[in-house]
């Protein structure tokens, strides 16, 4: 087999179907549109949700819910995390500019600290929120905390 000789497989390959092209060709007339009605007409186009008049789903089904403008959305690191960090990078000091430096957060992030894993290092954690079991893992293994 070599370039010359290749061919698409047997009946993968069909023919467009030509409309509009006179009434010999069998598609002729009406086109395959139909007789009358918006979809036979040139310019048409049905409106996104559409369902030919039945009421849309979008007016069925009720509204529900509401979005809270004053949530925060926190970023939580766990205690296992800022210790593979301050092992990694040799540090003892854990900010916000320090996660940056390390891209676990974006500049705009709220930090939180979570109490799942251990530190076994003394830290010093700088962050906007800490859980009492954080607090309470970091202060065990000597470090200090400060909320901002």
């Amino acid at each position: 087999m070599d370039l010359s000789n290749l061919k698409p497989a047997e009946g993968s390959i069909k023919k467009a179907k030509r409309i509009g092209r006179g009434q010999g060709s069998g598609r002729g007339g009406t086109s395959t549109r139909g007789h009358k009605g918006a979809q036979s007409r040139s310019g048409y186009s049905r409106k996104a949700g559409f369902e030919g008049g039945q009421m849309p789903i979008q007016r069925r089904v009720p509204k529900f819910g509401f979005k809270n403008p004053n949530r925060v959305e926190y970023v939580g690191i766990n205690l296992s995390r800022l210790q593979e960090i301050g092992d990694k990078f040799k540090i003892d000091t854990i900010d916000i500019e320090a996660l940056k430096k390390v891209r676990i957060i974006g500049k705009r992030d709220v930090v939180k600290i979570l109490g799942n894993g251990e530190v076994k290092s003394k830290l010093t954690v700088t962050a906007h929120a800490f859980s009492a079991k954080a607090k309470e893992g970091i202060e065990a293994a000597g470090g200090t905390i400060q909320t901002l």
